[in-house]
C-alpha cells in the first residue's frame, strides 16, 4: 500500500506536475476518517472506531493545508518546493495514514 501510493503520486506528478491537489484532497478525506477516534462520531458515520486515531486529523490537515498553499504559488516556486523526494514522502504518508485508519480503498 505504501509503495503503491508513493509510486502513484510520483507518476501523477510526472505526468502533469500537479499532483499536489489530489494529494491534498485525499489527505482531507483520510482526515475525516481519522476522526474515528471519537466513538460517537464513528458510530454516526458507521465506520470502525480506532482509538488514538484522532491525532492523525492534525497531520492530514497540515498535509492538505500545505498542498493548498503550494498549489496557489507560482509555477517556478511550486516546482522547486515539490521535488521528487516530496512526491515520494507525501505518497508514503498517505499510504501510512490509510493503513492506520483502515480505509485503504479511499486512498486508491
Amino acid at each position: 500500500m505504501i509503495v503503491g501510493m508513493s509510486n502513484a503520486v510520483n507518476l501523477t506528478d510526472g505526468l502533469d506536475g500537479l499532483a499536489i491537489m489530489p494529494t491534498a484532497m485525499v489527505a482531507g478525506a483520510l482526515g475525516i476518517f481519522a476522526t474515528s477516534g471519537n466513538s460517537i462520531f464513528a458510530n454516526y458515520l458507521a465506520i470502525p472506531a480506532i482509538p488514538q486515531a484522532g491525532e492523525l486529523l492534525v497531520f492530514c490537515g497540515a498535509l492538505g493545508g500545505a498542498g493548498s498553499d503550494s498549489f496557489g504559488s507560482t509555477p517556478i516556486r511550486r516546482r522547486s518546493s515539490w521535488a521528487i523526494s516530496a512526491r515520494w514522502r507525501s505518497g508514503a504518508a498517505l499510504g501510512v495514514v490509510a493503513i492506520i485508519v483502515r480505509q485503504e480503498i479511499v486512498a486508491l
